[in-house]
């Protein structure tokens, strides 16, 4: 019995009936900390099988071979995102980066009004984490196609897009014209002045992240 599926073989020591949604999260944790250990894909569904084989005397079905899959992959992704400034699916900066681009702001400019967020919230319609990469990516386009300099444009939780932009005269007609752009992707779109400390800024970033 491999260690790391003891928690799934419990579920399926209780038999079918028992089985329900537990099953599936065990299968995603399971998944998701064998990618953290190192083992690859394939050994995670080895393990699998070989779990399934010895509590049920068959082969894992779709659905518990899709769980530890989904959960090898977003534990991969996140280590990806981690490693990387930009998010491996929507190539939009990550949250660890804007945080840095943020800290570099303060240190050579200690006026924190020269700078502002442009926030758009996205209406999240699919459950499917791919799909919902997509609809960030097609926001990332129309915020870049607004703000074509070198504003740093990047993503905090799960669906709020960020552009961190000088705050001059064109951030109102910009941020504007951006609504208008995602009308049909964002609940809605605005400005988020920068607080006075690059600590403060910090959990500004952390806070539109929960939210």
């Amino acid at each position: 019995m491999p260690d790391a599926f003891i928690g799934v073989a419990e579920v399926l020591a209780e038999g079918p009936a028992a089985d329900g949604g537990v099953l599936a999260e065990r299968c995603s944790i399971t998944g998701g900390r064998l990618a953290e250990q190192g083992l690859s894909l394939a050994e995670a569904l080895e393990q699998l099988r070989r779990t399934t084989s010895l509590m049920r005397g068959r082969d894992p079905s779709y659905d518990e071979t899709c769980a530890v899959a989904t959960g090898w992959s977003e534990a991969t992704l996140s280590y990806l995102h981690g490693l990387s400034c930009a998010d491996p699916l929507t190539g939009l900066a990550t949250q660890a980066h804007l945080r840095e681009r943020l800290s570099e702001l303060y240190r050579s400019r200690p006026e924190h009004r020269s700078h502002a967020l442009v926030v758009t919230e996205a209406r999240i319609t699919e459950p499917d984490r791919w799909r919902q990469a997509r609809q960030m990516t097609l926001l990332g386009r129309h915020a870049r196609s607004v703000f074509g300099g070198l504003e740093t444009i990047g993503q905090v939780g799960r669906a709020r897009l960020v552009v961190l932009a000088p705050r001059d005269e064109l951030i109102a007609p910009r941020t504007s014209l951006l609504r208008r752009m995602a009308d049909q992707l964002a609940d809605r779109v605005w400005i988020e002045g920068l607080p006075g400390t690059d600590e403060s800024a910090g959990r500004l970033l952390d806070e539109l992240a929960r939210s």
